[in-house]
């Protein structure tokens, strides 16, 4: 088992068939290694509120993550904050039903995400760490993208369809016959 930068582990013989209110929250040094493992300028703040109970399956863990991050601009790599509040459903399973050949883990009704345990505990810490990997936008963009990308001479996909609209279906053909010297 990989060691998390955020571990918290949740032993399993504490969690019954009612629900344990258990909160997680990131310190300093474990927000700084999670951001250089996704690539963010920085977390400020990440913490996971769980309400955790046994059913015949596994542990089921649905909550509310809050976190405050900074982000790259894919274009620029002007810092981009965002505030992250999502609720999550997860559904732990040891690792071996994970193992066999007919791999068969359906979803239940409440669209639960799956998360294979081995040993004797879960960890609330690495799973809060995934669902904001999960929750981050993958494109962040400044505000100063736009204009950096209209210096570069990239055009937006409004004016790529305006474009093609006004030369009409053969208005690039005609560019062509142009260039190449025809009538």
């Amino acid at each position: 088992m990989i060691q998390s930068e955020f571990n918290r582990p949740q032993r399993l013989d504490t969690i019954g068939a009612g629900e344990n209110q258990v909160q997680v929250e990131a310190e300093p040094g474990e927000r700084t290694a999670l951001a250089a493992r996704f690539g963010l300028k920085a977390i400020d703040g990440l913490k996971a509120n769980y309400a955790i109970r046994r059913d015949a399956r596994g542990i089921i863990a649905t909550g509310h993550l809050s976190a405050r991050v900074t982000q790259a601009c894919v274009i620029t790599d002007d810092p981009v904050p965002a505030v992250i509040e999502e609720d999550f459903a997860i559904r732990f399973l040891p690792e071996e039903e994970g193992d066999g050949g007919d791999d068969e883990t359906e979803l239940s009704e409440d669209e639960c995400d799956i998360v294979f345990y081995s040993g004797s505990a879960i960890d609330l810490g690495e799973a809060a760490a995934e669902s904001l990997a999960l929750a981050l936008d993958p494109y962040p963009r400044s505000p100063r993208a736009e204009a950096a990308l209209k210096d570069a001479g990239v055009i937006s996909e409004e004016e790529a369809k305006r474009q093609a609209e006004e030369s009409g279906p053969f208005g690039g053909l005609a560019g062509l016959r142009d260039k190449l010297g025809g009538n």
